[in-house]
């Protein structure tokens, strides 16, 4: 049962500092072991001596040597600071994947609109990664990223190569103006009154801060996107990442085995008083 109650030990190839807060860690896993991963799955990662918390993964694919995890730094977190304060060569323990990720068949011959609102981008990088490696199975395919400022931009080169293409629509905005911004300014919905898309053939992946996601589903509707073709990933507090300790239960749903990919139809249905 490795990997579900006991950890796996990886080593820290790589660090990347994405933003002033927020480093993607490249991981290792030891004695030739590997991991499977699909978009939208998290893991349980371990910082010896600090505890253990739930990430969601930055690659997807099958029997991978290891995986990136981009992790935001709370100073006040005991994991996340711990992690950060940790350099190449170190190691963690690593258990999982978990959750039900995206269903990337249902996806397929559909068009995509991303909209990510910050860290949100994270869990949707992966999907992104497996639609324009399988372009031709897709229709057309919009990302909508909104963060605070031009600092906390997350995967800079990424986005630039995504937006250099002519097969995918990338649209960036921050909440404020900034000196060093030229483009859209204001939250990620109001890229929204001029996004073309064909409501019956579009699937809406949707990640964020909750606080968002009202916004974005009245403006998805006004568009003509149903709530069950509106996808998320949901953040909880998960302690043990098998439905065992309850801390993530909604109603009669553990969002760590039923999701943490719902659609927006079954949000309703989970909806707490």
């Amino acid at each position: 049962m490795r990997g579900a109650y006991l950890p796996n030990i990886a080593v820290i190839e790589s660090i990347r500092e994405e933003t002033p807060s927020e480093k993607t860690f490249t991981l290792r896993l030891l004695d030739g072991a590997t991991i499977s991963c699909i978009p939208g799955q998290f893991i349980m990662l371990s910082v010896f001596g600090r505890g253990e918390a739930p990430f969601c993964v930055g690659t997807a694919g099958q029997d991978m040597p290891g995986l990136d995890i981009t992790v935001r730094c709370y100073p006040e977190g005991q994991v996340t600071a711990g992690l950060h304060s940790l350099q190449p060569g170190a190691y963690v323990g690593l258990r999982g994947p978990f959750g039900n990720g995206f269903d990337v068949d249902a996806l397929h011959g559909k068009d995509i609109l991303f909209v990510a609102g910050g860290i949100g981008l994270v869990p949707i990088r992966p999907l992104i990664h497996y639609v324009l490696a399988e372009r031709n199975r897709f229709g057309q395919l919009t990302l909508l990223y909104g963060f605070r400022q031009p600092s906390e931009m997350l995967y800079r080169d990424e986005l630039a190569a995504w937006r250099a293409r002519d097969d995918f629509d990338v649209q960036l905005t921050i909440d404020e103006p900034h000196p060093d911004w030229e483009g859209p300014v204001g939250v990620v919905t109001t890229l929204f009154p001029d996004l073309q898309i064909k409501a019956s053939n579009t699937k809406a992946i949707i990640v964020g801060p909750p606080v968002m996601y009202p916004f974005v589903v009245a403006e998805c509707r006004k568009k003509g996107i149903t709530d069950e073709d509106m996808i998320f990933s949901l953040e909880r507090y998960m302690k043990c990442g098998i439905g065992k300790c309850g801390h993530c239960a909604i109603k009669h749903k553990y969002v760590c085995t039923d999701g943490p990919v719902f659609t927006y139809a079954e949000m309703r249905e989970m909806a707490e008083p």
